[in-house]
């Protein structure tokens, strides 16, 4: 099988099965990647079978609060192919995601595209076809929903996308110059939310377009969310304030929003103000059921 020019990098702390189910879909590719490159921000990095048609590269990027700006940067620095695919843990890629990373890039050498993603239910037997150890991706694509707020791409190959708030760091590709023109993400950002957002922002004043990218599908598999996600809140209104002091507005404003209509924030143009942190029950009862596949 031809080898492309794509490093694969995705961030791991626990999630074994899922990343179990991340190689099996790049091992399913029409075209495999380069490499994949493994951010691990846990002591041990995580297994990997020993028989990849790929490299597999690790890197340890330590933190107790999640690092997840560092540790993509610390991928990106350590990533040799010309095309940065970047996949969070919990997707399985479909078949063509990097075959399409490939030649979309190469196209638009300073584009970022966002592949359309598909939201699977919980599955305790997870998703392989038992017979063949791959990802029974006739099931999961019947299985999976597009988010109501994001548009069906079906027959569509490249579009442009209007606004760059909607890079979401759940998968996107992008070249590596790309990435080097505007020095990775800001690692100010510390713990949960904003990286992506500001990231989204130095894309933009640098001059490149964000499109959304059709010809596959990448598989987001179920884990339970919090709603709002009140596990982060303190992270949340550190990078807030500091996106709003960089660039003048809020980001996360639907979760900020959120924790203002519990009592836990009061927010006008310039100030975002604590009132109280959550309480250990608040926090219990924004865990969603096994039926909600998105906040």
């Amino acid at each position: 099988m031809e080898q492309s020019d794509v490093s694969v990098l995705t961030l791991v702390r626990g999630r074994q099965s899922h990343f179990d189910h991340l190689i099996a879909g790049l091992r399913a590719q029409v075209a495999f990647p380069e490499e994949l490159i493994v951010a691990h921000m846990q002591d041990e990095p995580p297994a990997v079978p020993k028989d990849m048609p790929f490299a597999v590269r690790m890197v340890h990027v330590p933190g107790e609060r999640l690092p997840l700006a560092k540790a993509r940067n610390a991928a990106a620095q350590l990533a040799s192919g010309e095309v940065l695919a970047l996949l969070d843990v919990d997707c399985i890629p479909g078949p063509h995601f990097v075959r399409r990373a490939s030649e979309v890039v190469a196209e638009t050498e300073m584009g970022v595209f966002l592949p359309e993603v598909g939201y699977l239910p919980a599955r305790r037997e997870g998703w392989m076809n038992s017979a063949t150890g791959m990802p029974d991706f006739g099931l999961i694509a019947r299985s999976s929903q597009r988010h109501p707020a994001k548009p069906d791409l079906a027959g569509v190959s490249v579009a442009r996308i209007s606004g760059h708030r909607e890079l979401w760091g759940l998968a996107f590709i992008l070249h590596r110059q790309t990435w080097a023109s505007v020095g990775g993400m800001d690692e100010h950002y510390i713990g949960y939310g904003g990286e992506e957002t500001d990231f989204a922002q130095r894309l933009k004043q640098a001059g490149s377009g964000l499109f959304w990218l059709g010809g596959t599908v990448c598989y987001h598999q179920h884990h339970r969310v919090h709603v709002p996600p009140l596990q982060h809140f303190d992270a949340i209104l550190e990078n807030a304030r500091r996106y709003r002091r960089k660039w003048g507005d809020w980001c996360m404003t639907y979760w900020l929003d959120q924790f203002e209509e519990m009592g836990l924030v009061t927010r006008n143009s310039i100030a975002l103000t604590k009132v109280r942190a959550p309480t250990e029950d608040e926090i219990a009862q924004s865990l969603q059921g096994d039926d909600v596949r998105f906040s």
